[in-house]
């Protein structure tokens, strides 16, 4: 695109119609930051550019649009130049894919990460723990006091805690038991469970694909991914907001190497005031949590959960729109991509 000092279009390839929705007779004469949502970074960059002539590179998103339902990243390329009374050279392209594999990478090598720390947490927790509620049970059989019983209580009773606590770390163990599922049944058995701790106060919203074939899923494993998640959601609205349920079929969709034809992606979607960004990095390893209540268990194991029917959990987060995205896939295929 050609833009002038005002930051009025001054022309545009057919590229840029394709990427900000909109004809080049209708572009021209209008604002670029009215056709990229008005962003203020975006804005000042422009000025920074007329003003120095300095080159300048980087990413940034593009809301939604009628055409397009789902924010984009562009890689956006801005230069000085004189052509007619155009006075910038705007480069856009859409790298919304090649970010969403990266992040999908770096998802997957996140999980590995953590699945790696969970197994080392286990291994030196857990049998330590055995040892000292033997000893313990061994001490107490020796105190002929009842008062000096209560402090060996104390120490099984601690013991069986941290143990507990390992084991919601690791989650429900073995592989999946798969049987044909449909997963609206899943969400409202998960929707019932909620609202039964929550006093029905919530209030939750559904948008279901009712195309969406039944999939080969350990249901137990599933519910306690699902309720995970929506857990989480229920726990970031603090009593005010939506939750929002959609299920849908996504084609040709890469899960790490393998592509596969149709998955099935389950969004859970809260307007809580989202993640913190210095968390957003890290919140699929253990113990990462921004609630002093929270455990920082229950999205690593979710996402475990969800691994072992070859799936992945996304998530987008701004203030006012929270989604974490399960994908599952329906069939699998050998192709890589």
């Amino acid at each position: 695109m050609l833009v002038d000092s005002s930051l009025i279009i001054c022309d545009l390839n057919p590229a840029a119609e394709n990427i900000l929705d909109v004809s080049r007779p209708r572009a021209r004469g209008e604002s670029i930051l009215k056709l990229v949502g008005d962003d203020p970074e975006f804005a000042s960059i422009l000025f920074k550019v007329l003003e120095t002539g300095d080159n300048y590179a980087n990413e940034f998103r593009l809301p939604p649009t009628e055409v397009h339902t789902r924010e984009r990243i562009l890689d956006c390329r801005v230069s000085p130049a004189e052509i007619g009374r155009a006075r910038l050279l705007i480069e856009l392209a859409d790298v919304t894919r090649r970010s969403r594999i990266s992040r999908e990478n770096a998802l997957l090598i996140q999980h590995g990460a953590g699945r790696k720390m969970v197994r080392q947490l286990a291994h030196e927790i857990k049998n330590p723990l055995g040892g000292i509620r033997g000893a313990a049970q061994l001490l107490e059989r020796q105190l002929p006091d009842a008062e000096q019983r209560e402090y060996t209580e104390v120490i099984i009773s601690e013991t069986d805690r941290l143990a507990g606590l390992v084991d919601t770390l690791l989650g429900p163990g073995g592989p999946p038991n798969k049987e044909p599922l449909n997963v609206h049944e899943l969400l409202e058995y998960v929707v019932r469970l909620i609202e039964a701790e929550n006093d029905a106060r919530l209030d939750i919203r559904r948008e279901y694909d009712p195309g969406l074939p039944e999939i080969a899923l350990d249901r137990a494993q599933m519910v306690q991914a699902l309720l995970n998640l929506v857990q989480n959601a229920v726990a970031a609205l603090d009593g005010h907001g939506h939750i929002t349920l959609k299920t849908r079929a996504t084609h040709n969709f890469t899960i790490g190497d393998i592509r596969h034809r149709v998955v099935a992606t389950i969004a859970i979607e809260d307007d809580g005031p989202g993640i913190p960004p210095e968390l957003q990095d890290s919140i699929f390893y253990p113990l990462v949590t921004s609630r002093n209540e929270g455990t920082g268990l229950g999205l690593p194991a979710a996402q475990e959960l969800i691994s072992r029917h070859d799936g992945l959990i996304e998530f987008e987060s701004r203030p006012g729109r929270t989604v974490f995205l399960v994908r599952l896939p329906l069939e699998q295929t050998t192709a890589h991509g």
